[in-house]
């Protein structure tokens, strides 16, 4: 009798917050990874505790030409990818009385132009894969405007409309897509929210791989999230979000052709 064959993973942002809880949570189920990220170590280090289920795919992800060699080594590695989960971001706060559209610049690039990019290269290797799903990690703060999120929220909303599109225009590929919507989760990335954290990085990991198993076009976590949201538009002054001041003063990455 005849084995069915491991399930093979695209994972972006692997090395901390949900990314990495979620990494290990896939690896568990004896599904191979392979793991995106900036930091090489943290990468060797998983591939050193999961064995022979781990490829190494560190990069800059902002880099179109470093993008589409992690394609190529996947394809020739697995020839195939089954799910892509574009889980790497970042988020720095923008001052309405200093705006810096190098921010804006940075964000964008970092979570919406990798993404596509990312996009690109999995594309071939989701056609060729089984039950392909395609999964983007956008954000709550596309529902509503908050206060100093202008360059996260653009950059979210137009992963959003991103997949949106790209799911009627793959829809005769039949891969499935999934857009994942979470709010304020106790990570690095939301250090400084003024607001109660109730959720950790490692339970919405564990519900976000538990809830793309049904493969819904899209969902929250946490769950009821827009109670916590809607009051915060309304409280500038409450919300006194933090200026990341090492990303202002670092230039955007330039891609490469």
């Amino acid at each position: 009798m005849s084995r069915t064959p491991p399930r093979r993973y695209w994972l972006t942002g692997a090395s901390n917050g949900i990314g990495a809880v979620l990494a290990e949570e896939i690896l568990k189920t004896g599904a191979h990874l392979a793991a995106s990220s900036r930091s090489v170590a943290s990468l060797i280090s998983l591939s050193e505790r999961y064995p022979g289920q781990v490829l190494v795919v560190a990069g800059d992800l902002t880099n179109s030409q470093r993008v589409r060699e992690i394609g190529e080594q996947i394809a020739q590695e697995w020839g195939s990818l089954d799910t892509m989960i574009l889980n790497a971001g970042t988020c720095e706060y923008v001052d309405a009385n200093q705006l810096d559209s190098s921010i804006i610049e940075h964000i964008m690039r970092t979570n919406l132009l990798a993404s596509s990019y990312c996009i690109a290269a999995a594309r071939p290797l989701l056609q060729a894969g089984t039950a392909p799903h395609l999964v983007g990690i956008a954000s709550s703060v596309t529902w509503l405007p908050l206060p100093r999120a202008e360059s996260y929220g653009d950059s979210k909303a137009g992963l959003r409309h991103l997949f949106e599109s790209l799911r009627i225009d793959m829809a005769p590929e039949n891969i499935e897509m999934t857009v994942v919507s979470p709010g304020f989760i106790d990570t690095p990335l939301n250090d400084g929210v003024p607001i109660h954290l109730d959720w950790s990085a490692g339970q919405a990991a564990r519900y976000l791989l538990d809830m793309i198993k049904n493969r819904p076009l899209e969902f929250s976590l946490p769950e009821l999230l827009m109670p916590v949201l809607w009051p915060l538009p309304q409280q500038t002054d409450r919300a006194g979000l933090a200026i990341d001041e090492q990303a202002r003063n670092k230039p955007p990455i330039k891609d490469m052709p």
